[in-house]
């Protein structure tokens, strides 16, 4: 049996390590930074980037859950967004694989149960299947499940779409501009000079737009979802 490996799988695991290494770098010139100086663009963008997220999940979790959530959502921000606008480095997108969406997914959805696990007892969280009544109970364990596949293919569909789109317009543009060029001289293959014209708008929408907004989307249902979990006692700021 022969086993192929996809190429994402370089990609994923590429950019997986680049983000390790330049997160722990980041990190160390952070401790290493003077706290009386007046800090550099780059320290500044990562400190406003941090403050900005970690004040969203305190507005949707408290500020309890928070110190162990924001974590959490700063570092799958970042890798979200990174891999929704690598088309623009003619990279295949991580998050065009339904692979990396689901695995996300997973890891939102098990915390979401965790919170509702603390939140309740392990009896409240069995219980909840068969309410109000048992005959309820297909639906809430379908319902319990739904989530994943919501989450999953919302964030996949919309990034695989774009990439489509794309790919299909690169090679729209490459054949039209042989054809330009053919009529002047004959040539059987031309420089996709139309792509340098016409794509830089929809990427701009596709990769730069559309990846923020799913990547927000993405973080803003897993803040929801986990905070729709917590009792308001838990919710409240240290």
């Amino acid at each position: 049996m022969h086993l192929e490996i996809q190429s994402d799988v370089f990609v994923i695991i590429g950019l997986t390590a680049i983000l390790c290494f330049a997160i722990i770098a980041l990190s160390k010139k952070i401790d290493q930074a003077d706290p009386l100086a007046k800090p550099g663009i780059l320290i500044s963008a990562i400190l406003w980037l941090v403050t900005t997220l970690d004040s969203q999940v305190k507005s949707n979790v408290g500020g309890k859950i928070s110190k162990r959530l924001s974590p959490y959502i700063i570092t799958i921000s970042i890798y979200i967004f990174i891999s929704n606008i690598l088309g623009l480095f003619g990279f295949a997108s991580p998050t065009a694989n339904y692979s990396v969406t689901l695995m996300l997914t997973i890891i939102t959805w098990t915390m979401t149960q965790i919170a509702q696990l603390k939140a309740g007892g392990f009896g409240a969280y069995m219980h909840s299947f068969i309410e109000p009544i048992p005959v309820f109970l297909p639906m809430n364990i379908f319902g319990k499940f739904s989530s994943l596949l919501s989450m999953s293919l919302r964030l996949f569909g919309n990034i695989l779409c774009g990439s489509i789109i794309m790919s299909l317009l690169y090679s729209f543009t490459g054949w039209l501009s042989t054809m330009i060029v053919s009529l002047i001289i004959p040539v059987t293959s031309a420089f996709n000079f139309l792509a340098l014209v016409i794509t830089p708008v929809l990427h701009a929408y596709f990769d730069l737009f559309a990846g923020f907004i799913q990547t927000l989307i993405f973080i803003t249902l897993t803040m929801v979802f986990i905070g729709n979990e917590l009792p308001d006692d838990m919710k409240l700021n240290d």
